[in-house]
């Protein structure tokens, strides 16, 4: 995860300083794997050991085939930039033995970055993904450029290639009846690279430099209640798999953001729309033209697209946001909820602890109390990964209910407060 940003350090500091526990993230991917990837044949490299009751709670409740695990820390893999050049079949780091000897035939990883091309060099195994084209993927500015330009809906921008740009496009926009802006790096990621700011007022000093890392940033005129005629109906993303000949839509969800908009979670299916009416084909339609310009990018793996619907004055818009060109917060979630329940609803969140609390009462509380999802069952909560501290204790996990409708969904979670052991609160992702 700590490559999200290719090499922008500035962004990766960010993130560190706001969410934490980012070498705990890859955990995520382990019930999945296996699911995206079909088979048994699959090395998931992390950067910490996973927690051992929840791997057992996924193989021996739940059924699921687990990939093999190697833990290789951040600071070795950085380290094996420069080193990978040296390595031979003959003659290979211990830290990669394992994933040299795997039977594995393609390399992957969270975004496709140098250090993982020239692994797969070194290891003679072709990539999932180009460097490019996870690269060019995730740049947000150029799928922009590219659905302005083919006539789809875009939000007002104004090109910005410096921080002292940036109060002139604000003013522009305020003169348009904007009260709100958002800056916009080109790559960003969990709300790093993005500062939402009025209109009245902006100081240079408030962007950072690292917006410009990889060019010029996005001022966009921010659409919600304080434009006039303007209603804000949700935020829904459409998820989708890339393999070398098809865009694959599979699930569409509604993002739970909080008041800086930045993701804490996901539900599906979204309320304010089924499938078929106007806003469902409305959203397939820009997905499809999303994910095809995603293909010929040459990325290929998990996705997503992220949109903004709005009421204006009775007519309804779709815009896209974002392009994400990996394992997203709702794709996880959307994949195991597919394969235990197909045609039902779920609601992922992000929950944090005030204090650690140890994952084997955590369980063990859901169980005793009925909530813990078994594949016999149609509704429960099931843990999906449990960010820990040094001393193993649980900071903060991401939680997947399961039920009928969203309405069970929410129900539950408001009735698991009452009965985990210490206080908590709902979490970015």
């Amino acid at each position: 995860m700590c490559s999200i940003f290719y090499e922008n350090c500035g962004e990766l500091e960010k993130l560190r300083q706001q969410i934490g526990n980012l070498e705990t993230y890859g955990g995520r991917l382990i019930p999945i794997i296996n699911l995206i990837f079909r088979g048994d044949n699959n090395l998931l490299v992390l950067e910490k050991p996973p927690d051992q009751t929840l791997m057992r709670y996924f193989q021996e409740d739940l059924g699921l085939s687990l990939p093999k695990i190697a833990i290789l820390s951040q600071s070795v893999y950085d380290s094996l930039f420069t080193q990978v050049d040296k390595l031979n079949h003959d003659e290979i780091s211990p830290t990669l033995t394992s994933i040299h000897q795997h039977r594995a035939t393609w390399v992957d990883g969270f975004v496709s970055d140098n250090v993982l091309m020239n692994i797969a060099k070194a290891l003679n195994k072709p990539t999932i993904s180009s460097l490019e084209g996870s690269k060019r993927g995730n740049n947000k500015f150029l799928l922009h450029n590219h659905l302005s330009g083919n006539g789809f809906p875009v939000f007002d921008t104004i090109s910005a290639s410096s921080p002292d740009d940036v109060p002139a496009c604000i003013a522009t926009l305020r003169k348009s009846g904007y009260k709100k802006a958002v800056v916009k790096a080109q790559i960003g990621a969990s709300g790093i690279g993005m500062i939402k700011l009025p209109t009245t007022s902006c100081n240079a000093n408030t962007i950072p430099e690292h917006f410009f890392f990889e060019g010029p940033c996005m001022v966009q005129g921010w659409l919600d209640e304080t434009v006039t005629n303007i209603r804000h109906l949700g935020s829904p993303s459409v998820q989708m798999f890339l393999d070398d000949k098809t865009v694959s839509l599979y699930d569409i969800t509604e993002q739970i953001l909080n008041k800086e908009s930045v993701h804490e979670g996901n539900l599906s299916p979204p309320s304010y729309f089924s499938q078929g009416d106007c806003i469902y084909e409305e959203l397939l339609r820009q997905a499809a033209t999303a994910g095809s310009w995603l293909h010929d990018q040459r990325y290929r793996g998990t996705a997503s697209v992220d949109f903004l619907v709005i009421d204006r004055r009775g007519t309804v818009e779709v815009r896209v946001c974002e392009i994400n060109a990996r394992v997203t917060g709702a794709t996880y979630p959307s994949v195991i909820a597919r394969h235990f329940l197909p045609h039902d609803a779920w609601l992922m969140r992000n929950i944090r602890f005030i204090k650690p609390l140890r994952d084997t009462n955590l369980l063990k509380t859901l169980d005793q109390r009925g909530y813990l999802y078994r594949p016999d069952l149609q509704e429960g909560v099931l843990p999906v990964n449990f960010n820990l501290d040094e001393e193993g204790g649980v900071q903060k996990g991401q939680f997947l209910c399961l039920g009928k409708n969203v309405d069970d969904c929410l129900n539950m979670f408001k009735q698991i407060e009452s009965i985990l052991p210490l206080s908590w609160y709902y979490d970015r992702d």
